[in-house]
């Protein structure tokens, strides 16, 4: 294929839109009602089943879409650099226009909102790194309201130890936390919801063979 066949896709809604278009494609791990998870590739409103269309890779394109198998990316994260970019390749072929692939469409591609979105690794462990600066205020506030930062919080990285189970997809409801809390003018404490929570963004980066 040429470049210039290369900036199209033959599924429709991928061209020109502002998440998923051809020159951005993600991988994941998605279910369909209550299905086994299974690895798949976001590509406009669809999503690209990566075992339904295994046949249609070879070499170390394949060797990567085997990794994915069993609705988990760890093992595929553990492959290095060649397969992932000789998986990247071939799919920018094969969902490209003038792809022999479209012919395949019922088969291979899925409606993104008929599908759940799942954790895509199994997470065994992370550290937390303390640096949204806003988070970090306004949480010293509740035990320093004059001096909410430590001297050493911009210069020094603190890390902590994170709970795996608390790491869910986008769109996951939120339990509020209950617990104790003392009301003003009060002498003592109530328990029930939290009247305020805080939120962070957070930027999750996964190693990918460990240390």
């Amino acid at each position: 294929m040429t470049q210039s066949t290369l900036t199209r896709s033959w599924v429709a809604s991928a061209n020109g839109h502002s998440d998923f278009p051809l020159q951005n494609l993600p991988l994941g791990v998605f279910s369909i009602n209550g299905s086994a998870p299974r690895a798949g590739v976001a590509i406009g409103d669809s999503i690209l089943d990566l075992h339904a269309a295994i046949d249609e890779f070879d070499g170390e394109a394949r060797r990567a879409v085997e990794a994915t198998a069993g609705g988990q990316l760890n093992a595929f994260f553990e492959l290095g650099r060649g397969p992932r970019v000789a998986l990247r390749e071939r799919l920018l072929e094969l969902l490209a226009e003038g792809s022999k692939l479209h012919t395949r469409e019922a088969q291979v591609l899925r409606r993104a909102a008929d599908c759940q979105m799942q954790v895509p690794a199994r997470i065994n462990d992370y550290t937390d790194f303390y640096v949204g600066i806003e988070h970090a205020q306004n949480v010293g506030k509740l035990f320093r309201p004059d001096n909410p930062l430590l001297p050493n919080y911009k210069y020094v990285p603190i890390g902590y130890h994170g709970r795996a189970s608390t790491i869910r997809t986008s769109g996951t409801d939120v339990r509020r936390p209950k617990g104790q809390t003392l009301p003003a003018g009060q002498t003592e404490p109530t328990f029930g919801p939290c009247a305020r929570l805080d939120y962070e963004l957070e930027l999750g980066i996964w190693i990918g063979q460990g240390n």
